[in-house]
């Protein structure tokens, strides 16, 4: 599956960003990060329908990923954003011939796009 990852940029603490992924096709979708210093952390996933979601621990209903199938896009919003939310987004996709598992692993995952840098400033 082919990704294309767009929509970060710097905001300040307590302000908003959307990401967005197109994917080449209908896949089970989910987002990482990579902060410096940090290892990859989980960030939130969605199923092929869009009926099934998790999120990371740290997200405390801060972020909402959401899809849009007759685009193949998949949407992360980030509300309250934090310092510490600053890292690099990865969105990645588990290809169609797997089962629609929306997992929090990197391993439930085949394909990853280009990451989109999101820093948080004070």
């Amino acid at each position: 599956v082919q990704l294309q990852a767009s929509g970060g940029g710097m905001v300040e603490a307590g302000g908003s960003l959307s990401l967005s992924c197109a994917a080449s096709t209908r896949a089970v979708m989910g987002w990482f990060r990579l902060a410096p210093g940090k290892e990859r952390e989980f960030v939130a996933a969605i199923n092929r329908r869009g009926g099934r979601t998790l999120y990371g621990d740290f997200v405390k209903g801060r972020f909402t990923i959401s899809r849009d199938n007759a685009k193949n896009t998949t949407s992360l919003q980030m509300n309250g954003l934090k310092l510490e939310d600053t890292a690099v987004y990865y969105c990645a996709a588990r290809r169609p011939l797997r089962t629609d598992y929306v997992g929090s692993r990197a391993t439930d995952y085949d394909d990853w796009g280009q990451g989109t840098q999101v820093t948080v400033s004070s």
